[in-house]
């Protein structure tokens, strides 16, 4: 009898403790990550190996620290989860399609789950399905998810990311089994974030609610004890202050959803938003947090007991490995993309004392960064271009970062204009240019200052143009003086009448350009207007109004964006002496071209 007691005894003091307070889980979670693999400021400040001697946030080495402790140190199980954009911001994003080096790394790091954003598809499908070939021959990477994606059955062009799907690389849904619980995944590309994936073409991206209506009851009947939407759709607050977005309503429509990690709209959630039951979670951007929950599931019941954002910061050292990698990776961007363009990672550029923003979600009309960008452009190539230009613009939505106080690098200055590519081999959308008349110009500007206050991201700055508007006045009404100012100090004044046959030069990135082929449709079918060539011609492909920066050579020299900041802020004096261009004060506040009477 003795003998049966003691076997009890030791059977009860082996069983987990969960097995009486319930499974406990840590799901640690991140979100717009943007290749932000060396922190948040100025790179030259960044030092993970020790601490506290900088004042930069993020970074792949503090984040995979915070992760190996968790997992050391959490009882039940532990999951990592992205929520997409991981990709896409930095030198480091480009070299992807060659290397694959960054899912390979995130694996490294011990991410379990991820999904893809809009970002991902910034090169295109094929190059994103390169990107993904790449990581997996090269090792293991997380579960990828990509939900609600529709495929073109007439269409050739998105045949190498389907075969992602059927290879099973990347899935609609996930089951992960894990001590004993069954965790059901799906991820989900919002409607805005499908907007602003417009080389994801010809995939199309289903309705958000309805998906997740019918993948959740697909993940129920496989007896899931949690279900987890990775959803790249993203919540924001109202004008009154009340949490809305999408995945508010994927929330409200979609019962038997547990959890939410959300991405997209950057939003710092202090605490889990709970709609409808459902935990919505989501940590900011660029890794500066991230997100820890920790769980109890008992019987069918998930309880959160904690829930906190862990500051990425200098408090942590980072892991000397995967901060080797990186290292690695950064010799090569060197090598490959900074050396044939005369530059250095590390040599300084620019320094500054006060901060340049442009923060689309916060008033984009107070921004010192956006006109900062479109005089670099507009100084840039009337430099460099025989035909120079009338008037530069850049859209809020390009401005991909701030600059902070301190000494700027090559990253640094990338980072604020990163997005796209050309067809050369260097990163950046090409600059493009185009005619039109003053009545066309006209028509624009008013349509672009109504536009944005829907669409913060359409904001546009301008430089050599200064404008004299009245607010107040009716659509189409509010513009009553355009002037085109030369670099000289001259001024000319530009005539709306459809007599005056000149035409004026307007230069912006390739994919800005595309605005002026919407204008009819966002001026509700009341302005059409004709792009031109030099010769008055109508353009019907973009693709010829590529600016060629140097014409004594073979092909077509692309300008860059951030080649035309790097360029600008180069050119500025050094105030202090310390051999270093300082950026202008003129920048400290915003330099406005729409003034009023």
């Amino acid at each position: 009898m003795q003998k049966y007691v003691l076997l009890l005894l030791f059977f009860l003091l082996s069983v987990p403790s969960y097995s009486q307070s319930g499974k406990k889980i840590v799901i640690l979670h991140t979100n717009d990550l943007h290749s932000r693999l060396t922190g948040y400021a100025p790179e030259s400040e960044y030092s993970p190996l020790t601490i506290k001697d900088d004042n930069t946030t993020g970074g792949f080495a503090r984040i995979a620290t915070i992760i190996k402790n968790e997992k050391e140190q959490n009882t039940g199980t532990t999951l990592v989860i992205d929520a997409g954009d991981f990709l896409m911001g930095t030198l480091f994003h480009y070299l992807e399609p060659a290397t694959g080096f960054q899912l390979r790394l995130m694996k490294e790091m011990d991410y379990d789950v991820a999904c893809l954003g809009n970002h991902e598809f910034d090169f295109g499908l094929e190059k994103l399905a390169e990107i993904i070939n790449s990581s997996v021959r090269a090792g293991e990477i997380p579960s990828l998810l990509l939900g609600n994606a529709v495929f073109d059955k007439n269409d050739t062009q998105d045949d190498s990311f389907e075969k992602l799907y059927s290879e099973n690389i990347i899935r609609r849904k996930l089951l992960l089994e894990r001590d004993g619980l069954r965790i059901g995944f799906f991820s989900i590309l919002g409607k805005v974030a499908d907007h602003d994936a417009p080389y994801a073409k010809p995939v199309t991206f289903s309705r958000q609610s309805a998906f997740a209506k019918k993948t959740v009851r697909e993940l129920k009947d496989k007896d899931c004890d949690i279900i987890i939407c990775v959803s790249h759709s993203g919540i924001e607050k109202n004008r009154k202050g009340e949490w809305e977005g999408e995945d508010v309503k994927i929330a409200r429509a979609a019962g038997d959803i547990d959890i939410i990690i959300s991405g997209h709209t950057h939003t710092k959630l202090e605490q889990p938003l709970i709609v409808n039951d459902v935990m919505i979670v989501q940590t900011g951007a660029y890794g500066q947090f991230i997100g820890r929950m920790e769980l109890t599931l008992s019987g069918n019941k998930l309880d959160l007991d904690d829930y906190k954002l862990i500051p990425v910061n200098d408090e942590i050292t980072g892991d000397k490995l995967i901060h080797k990698y990186i290292e690695n990776q950064r010799n090569k961007i060197t090598d490959e993309i900074l050396d044939p363009l005369g530059f250095d990672y590390s040599s300084p550029v620019a320094e500054t004392d006060f901060i340049l923003e442009c923060n689309e979600y916060g008033g984009v009309t107070a921004s010192n960064l956006g006109p900062l960008v479109a005089d670099a452009i507009h100084f840039y190539v009337n430099k460099h271009s025989s035909s120079g230009t009338d008037v530069s613009m850049v859209a809020a939505g390009v401005i991909r970062d701030r600059i902070l106080p301190g000494i700027q690098t090559a990253p640094d200055i990338f980072r604020v204009m990163s997005l796209g590519s050309g067809n050369d081999q260097v990163p950046g959308y090409p600059l493009s240019q185009l005619y039109v008349t003053g009545k066309e110009l006209k028509s624009i500007l008013e349509i672009l200052q109504v536009a944005y206050k829907s669409t913060p991201g359409n904001y546009c700055f301008f430089s050599g143009i200064r404008v004299s508007y009245d607010p107040e006045k009716g659509l189409l009404r509010k513009i009553k003086k355009i002037e085109i100012v030369r670099a000289d100090g001259t001024v000319e004044d530009v005539s709306f009448s459809k007599k005056n046959k000149s035409i004026y030069s307007i230069t912006a990135n390739s994919y800005m350009l595309e605005f002026i082929g919407i204008i009819r449709k966002m001026s509700f079918g009341l302005i059409n207007v004709v792009p031109k060539d030099a010769d008055n011609n109508p353009v019907t492909d973009m693709r010829t109004t590529i600016i060629d920066m140097n014409e004594k050579l073979d092909g077509i020299q692309e300008g860059k964006e951030w080649l035309a900041l790097m360029e600008y802020l180069r050119s500025m004096p050094d105030i202090n002496g310390n051999g270093i261009p300082d950026i202008d004060k003129k920048y400290l506040s915003p330099v406005p071209t729409f003034i009023q009477p």
